[in-house]
């Protein structure tokens, strides 16, 4: 039985890698143990995206067409996702700069049907870069109608410039850790066990706002794991 102060909560979101879905698991552990309802629905692209890309040069198509906002089609949505949310949380990486195509599809054909009148949060995995990615965003969001009081976002732990360069090699298709120079400056791709435990938090500190009606623009997010 839901309690009185039981909320129903939307994740939406894609993964390119798999880094933001491993985030977005405790997220959601912690959502429902706080006595809230989670719906977890998955973007998924007409056509799949292999990851890695095979080879440097897809990979720098691929950043260049994503750079202007390239769109990539997506299948339809499930109509669960059209119910009564009380708060939405759209999850995604950051491709070049932007939020990703199939994200980016999903705001053109579903968003005001979707975001309209909801409370949404981005949640945002990232090399590092995700400014322009949150500002684009939030105006896309605010313009289908959606309330945007807040925004989770988490970078790869590693320094630039060896985020950057080992970013890169891993999406062609190497492997980073392992090569002679930069395996001493880049010892994993993604996200850390510290950040993926912050994303509980982050979701205990979610369920627990919503449960004392806290508003959600006054909650801390910004943390020296998650913003470079």
């Amino acid at each position: 039985m839901r309690s009185n102060t039981s909320k129903n909560i939307l994740i939406i979101y894609y993964t390119f890698s798999g880094q933001t879905s491993s985030l977005l698991r405790g997220l959601e552990e912690t959502l429902a143990k706080k006595g809230h309802t989670v719906v977890r629905e998955k973007i998924e692209p007409v056509q799949q995206l292999r990851f890695p890309a095979n080879g440097f040069l897809p990979c720098i198509k691929m950043m260049l067409t994503t750079f202007f906002r390239q769109r990539i089609p997506i299948k339809k949505i499930s109509p669960q996702c059209e119910e009564d949310f009380d708060l939405i949380i759209l999850a995604g990486p950051t491709w070049s700069y932007n939020p990703s195509g199939p994200v980016l599809s999903l705001l053109d054909r579903d968003g005001k049907r979707i975001f309209h009148g909801k409370s949404v949060i981005p949640f945002i995995s990232c090399r590092g870069y995700w400014r322009l990615h949150w500002f684009g965003l939030r105006s896309i969001l605010r313009k289908c109608g959606a309330n945007v009081p807040n925004l989770m976002v988490f970078a790869h732990p590693n320094k630039e410039p060896w985020r950057t360069i080992g970013v890169f090699f891993k999406i062609a298709g190497k492997t980073p850790e392992r090569l002679p120079l930069l395996g001493k400056y880049y010892k994993k791709f993604g996200h850390s066990k510290d950040q993926q435990k912050e994303a509980q938090d982050f979701g205990a500190l979610i369920g627990e706002a919503l449960n004392q009606n806290t508003p959600l623009d006054i909650l801390d997010f910004q943390t020296r794991l998650n913003l470079p």
